[in-house]
């Protein structure tokens, strides 16, 4: 008896105490809610943000996130959404953000906002899939708690900024689908050692690519790059690559003594001046993609591996390139047949 008087003054207890406990979750911070209107309103009252009203905790509104803990905003998503303008500037009012994105609004123009170099707690930045216009701002250097930096699909034009090589939590940059010119910068085979993943994909870049790049992914496809790509694997280098894409550029090198990693699952090649023939240790890779077509290769494919099992579209309009799954025999290699 005296067990269960017990049990259910515990119960009561507990069911008195639960309000207080829910009531003692922080608000959203009333500085925070400030700039939040602001940026509502300098994007234009957008229907998008519908939710964002004063009668309303902020923490609850949509396209946005609160630390439980402060009622500081955390992350600030702005996806998809009939929305034009620029980025407003007041997004720098929100000193605590770790998570910034504005994407897939085709109607946001203009450049990036300085005031972004104030979010020194951001760890992912994605502005991409705009009509966001300027250079890539050297200003988000500053940002040193930065994991991930995607700028894809906008407008961007100028040079890459060699600082961005400075970010010491840096694990994955996406410039692809820009205007960016000039060169790689060297830097950045000084990238830290936690980055994995370049982007770099459909700009205008020039020049040779840094000897030093040692990533598992690098995508430098179709830009106006030059050199020679032997310089990134052999002995000792890039020994981690798993993804490597250096299709459609002005690549000319001899293929035939080139070291390639034991770890490359995926090697684009195409569209390139690449001379030379096929090196035998492509057997012994795991690669599920390979795309060595439109160079200057010849000699015969070689046997084994998962070589044949790509089809004829991997190898075509070589200079002499034959043998499976190419239509030319083996044994007709030397003749000079383009395909």
């Amino acid at each position: 008896m005296k067990k269960t008087i017990f049990v259910i003054s515990l119960l009561i207890l507990l069911s008195l105490l639960t309000p207080s406990l829910s009531s003692s979750t922080p608000a959203c911070n009333k500085n925070d809610e400030k700039a939040l209107f602001q940026i509502k309103k300098s994007l234009g009252n957008p229907y998008h943000l519908t939710s964002w009203k004063k009668n309303e905790d902020c923490c609850k509104w949509y396209s946005l996130k609160c630390n439980k803990a402060t009622g500081r905003v955390i992350e600030l998503t702005i996806f998809s959404g009939d929305i034009s303008g620029q980025i407003p500037p007041e997004v720098g009012n929100l000193p605590y953000l770790q998570y910034l994105e504005f994407r897939k609004l085709t109607n946001l123009t203009g450049q990036i906002p300085s005031s972004i170099s104030k979010l020194t707690h951001l760890t992912m930045l994605s502005l991409s899939w705009t009509d966001l216009t300027g250079p890539v701002p050297s200003f988000l250097s500053q940002l040193k708690n930065l994991n991930y930096l995607d700028l894809s699909f906008n407008k961007l034009t100028g040079s890459i900024p060699p600082e961005l090589a400075t970010l010491p939590k840096l694990v994955e940059m996406d410039l692809s689908r820009n205007k960016l010119t000039g060169v790689i910068p060297e830097s950045f085979g000084k990238l830290s050692e936690t980055f994995v993943a370049l982007h770099l994909s459909h700009n205008q870049l020039t020049g040779h690519v840094p000897k030093s790049l040692n990533f598992s992914t690098i995508d430098l496809a179709k830009n106006q790059l030059t050199g020679d790509l032997s310089l990134l694997f052999g002995k000792n280098k890039s020994q981690t690559i798993q993804i490597a894409d250096f299709s459609r550029n002005n690549f000319q090198f001899n293929l035939s003594d080139v070291k390639l990693p034991a770890s490359l699952t995926s090697l684009g090649l195409n569209h390139n001046s690449i001379f030379g023939g096929l090196p035998a240790e492509l057997t012994g890779l795991s690669l599920q993609y390979l795309n060595v077509s439109y160079n200057r290769l010849c000699g015969a494919i070689p046997q084994g591996g998962n070589l044949q099992d790509f089809d004829n579209t991997s190898y075509f309009h070589n200079r002499c390139l034959c043998g499976s799954p190419l239509a030319l025999n083996i044994y007709m290699c030397g003749s000079g047949g383009v395909y």
